[in-house]
């Protein structure tokens, strides 16, 4: 059960009415919540807003000293020895990847994709370490979780934090650690160890709690559609299974995806399709939620990998997938055309034709090599520092892949859509040393 707290009420944050909850779902604290909210996703608020945010809290360093330049000569201060670098704890994107949050050992930072800059950062004079930044969309309200060595925040608690105030306006505490956040604009979802709890925005009561199977990497996707058409998935209680909540229709489905443990997946916008890859890393597979059935499978490679991301583009039309090999791989895929079965690649009919010939060598692994070789496999590939992780979306622009390091890198590549290959690269920056803060 998790502890709900909430600062003195301000103006409410207006939401469309949301579902009618379960009755038989457990709730929590009745208190309300007073968050402050605008979403800077409309016409009336560009992303450049944020810039006009300021610090107004005694929580927040309000004099914290900007990224130090390597160039500048200040021996002024030679003196006072020079603060250590942040240390990176955290990426993560926002519900349609336009911006991405970092959180670091000394506060965290939103920084924008196209055109790569940072736009703000919240420096703590305490502490500091947050683990876990969720966006909102392009709004001032965050979930944070602090982490690290010197943590600003418990974490076991979720730290609802408004930015046109600059500090907390609420928060929700349980027994274990905290594994991830994902926000709505209607619902807030927790995932611990073991556990997934589904809070309503407006006033934080609780509306559903899910158990699950060891949960280490706090797995856990949501759909973006309206109010009350919420698509969760989460793992379920078996290896290799996927739970698929629908809050709409309150049905539950099942489907075991894979024979090893679930390592990653991703869900598209509207909750329709679901990808998933296993701890072997050799397969994608693709599935419709609403049945489960398997739409699509790709191969990644052969060897046994750790997938870091997948991510659908905003049409479904491809899928880009990182692992541990440094490599980022980009799938086309035909869930979209209304067949389960997949087209034959080029390299499968050449196996057929050489496998046929009498004096093929590949005739002697007859019925061993097809499995393999009639695998999808990427259309685009970009290479990497291998044995970092990465994570990937697909950029808005077209044919646009944006892909952040843990160790500050951040790439944005190009791929073509019709010859594939390598990928090229459009820039790189270090999202730690953004070169301008506005």
């Amino acid at each position: 059960m998790a502890t709900v707290s909430s600062s003195s009420p301000s103006s409410p944050w207006p939401t469309p009415n949301p579902p009618t909850p379960d009755p038989t779902s457990p709730s929590d604290s009745d208190s309300p919540f007073p968050s402050h909210h605008r979403d800077r996703g409309d016409d009336t608020e560009p992303l450049d807003s944020f810039s006009s945010m300021t610090l107004n809290s005694g929580d927040v360093n309000q004099d914290s000293d900007p990224i130090p330049d390597p160039n500048r000569d200040d021996d002024a201060n030679t003196q006072t020895p020079a603060p250590p670098p942040p240390s990176l704890l955290h990426l993560s994107f926002n519900q349609d990847h336009a911006c991405f949050a970092v959180g670091t050992s000394h506060g965290f930072r939103i920084l924008n994709c196209d055109p790569f800059r940072e736009i703000f950062r919240r420096d703590f004079d305490r502490g500091g370490g947050v683990a876990v930044v969720e966006m909102l969309f392009r709004c001032n309200i965050l979930a944070l979780v602090g982490g690290g060595p010197d943590p600003q925040y418990p974490p076991n608690k979720v730290m609802i934090w408004d930015d046109h105030q600059s500090r907390c306006i609420g928060e929700l505490s349980f027994r274990s650690d905290v594994r991830s956040v994902r926000l709505r604009r209607d619902r807030i979802v927790v995932v611990l160890e073991q556990k997934i709890f589904v809070y309503n925005f407006v006033d934080l009561k609780l509306m559903h709690q899910i158990e699950t199977i060891a949960n280490p990497k706090g797995l856990c996707a949501v759909s973006q559609g309206g109010a009350g058409s919420m698509v969760l998935v989460c793992p379920g209680l078996q290896k290799g299974q996927v739970r698929i909540e629908h809050y709409a229709s309150k049905r539950t489905k099942f489907v075991m995806a894979h024979d090893s443990r679930i390592a990653c997946f991703a869900l598209t916008q509207d909750g329709r399709l679901l990808a998933t890859a296993s701890s072997k890393g050799t397969l994608v597979r693709v599935f419709n939620t609403v049945d489960g059935t398997l739409r699509q499978e790709v191969r990644r490679g052969a060897d046994r990998a750790e997938i870091y991301s997948l991510a659908f583009s905003s049409n479904a039309e491809w899928l880009a997938v990182s692992s541990d090999k440094g490599t980022v791989h980009v799938f086309g895929l035909k869930v979209n055309s209304g067949s389960q079965v997949k087209d034959t690649p080029r390299i499968a009919a050449e196996l057929t034709r050489s496998s046929s010939s009498p004096s093929s060598s590949l005739s002697l692994f007859k019925g061993v090599l097809p499995k393999y070789f009639s695998s999808e496999w990427s259309v685009a590939q970009f290479r990497l520092v291998e044995g970092t992780q990465y994570i990937v979306a697909f950029g808005h622009q077209k044919n646009t892949v944006v892909i952040l390091g843990m160790d500050g890198s951040f790439y944005r590549c190009q791929f073509d859509p019709v010859n594939g290959g390598e990928m090229s690269q459009l820039e790189y920056h270090n999202c730690l040393k953004p070169p301008s803060v506005f």
